[in-house]
């Protein structure tokens, strides 16, 4: 197919290499102004089936989930109170 048109459009080389882009672009300019807008209301990209039970929020405030502040048994191995590092003492 692709080889057909290729023989079909105009021009020799230059003219062939313009209307191949003037192609894609009307074929994409298609697919995004007729074809997307039609197929968009038939997929489910708004099907939400999250709900959330009346009064329970279940962890969350205002939709952001807050941290346990339960210590834990875990060692960490940086420092969660700053962004410094400690500086390394170069290999001599």
């Amino acid at each position: 197919m692709y080889a057909w048109i290729w023989r079909k459009l105009p021009f020799g080389l230059a003219g062939k290499l313009v209307g191949s882009v003037l192609l894609a672009a009307a074929t994409v300019a298609l697919l995004w102004f007729v074809v997307f807008p039609w197929a968009e209301p038939l997929l489910p990209f708004d099907d939400v089936q999250v709900t959330q039970e009346s009064g329970d929020t279940g962890g969350q405030e205002g939709g952001l989930t807050v941290p346990s502040s339960a210590p834990t048994d875990e060692e960490l191995p940086y420092s969660t109170e700053s962004n410094n590092t400690p500086p390394s003492t170069p290999n001599r």
